[in-house]
């Protein structure tokens, strides 16, 4: 028999982890998988070029939700997935992370009835005040099985009374990400084409108010830094 899996991706940090899954799924006879995309990053840059370097299968569907408030575009891509779930009747629905993807779509399989499978589960930052908590929390409460990346993972679940049984460590297919195409990242000509030596620059990320609110802060270590 072979098990019905439609896979669910909307946003950039979503590719990184779908694309192992995607891959391990096309070596299993046993697995018949399917891709929708909700359209959550759009552009070239935030979609498009992930799909083509990391060697992702096109989707299926792209539900081509865009951007919008957390509420239009939850509900968006809730209208939208819920008629290709019942097109494909899929055994389990598989989501990622904690976007509006990942919840939105994780309620429609969990309201028609379709076992709900999240990839990332159990991770906690203890701060509702943002999204992604939101989503990673309630999403966790409805799914079949939950597919931890770590230990603490594991733990949180457990001490929010999830059964023993659901829970499953499995390890993190962002390594599996990085490790599938390390030897494509060696290779890449990008330090020359930035003009940058190796070493000899540094990565920054901003995650938001608390980057801005600590502005100040980093300014003086880049400083002493360069």
């Amino acid at each position: 028999m072979t098990l019905s899996a439609m896979c669910v991706a909307g946003a950039r940090p979503n590719f990184l982890k779908i694309g192992p899954l995607m891959d391990a799924f096309a070596r299993l006879s046993s697995v018949s998988a399917s891709l929708v995309h909700t359209g959550q990053h759009y552009d070239r840059n935030m979609s498009e070029s992930f799909f083509d370097e990391l060697g992702i299968p096109d989707p299926v569907v792209n539900l081509g939700v865009g951007s919008g408030t957390h509420a239009a575009q939850t509900a968006a891509i809730i209208e939208r997935f819920e008629p290709v779930v019942l097109k494909y009747r899929p055994d389990v629905v598989i989501v990622v992370g904690d976007v509006n993807s990942t919840i939105a779509c994780g309620m429609v399989a969990a309201k028609l009835g379709i076992r709900l499978a999240h990839v990332e589960a159990g991770l906690r930052s203890f701060d509702r005040t943002m999204p992604e908590e939101i989503n990673r929390v309630l999403t966790d409460a409805i799914a079949d099985l939950l597919f931890c990346s770590e230990q603490s993972g594991v733990d949180n679940l457990k001490t929010e009374g999830v059964s023993a049984e659901k829970i499953h460590l499995v390890g993190n297919v962002m390594i599996d990400s990085l490790v599938r195409h390390r030897d494509k990242a060696e290779k890449s000509t990008v330090l020359n084409r930035l003009d940058l030596k190796a070493g000899g620059y540094a990565v920054l990320r901003c995650t938001g108010r608390r980057m801005l609110m600590n502005s100040g802060c980093l300014a003086g270590c880049w400083m002493r830094w360069m």
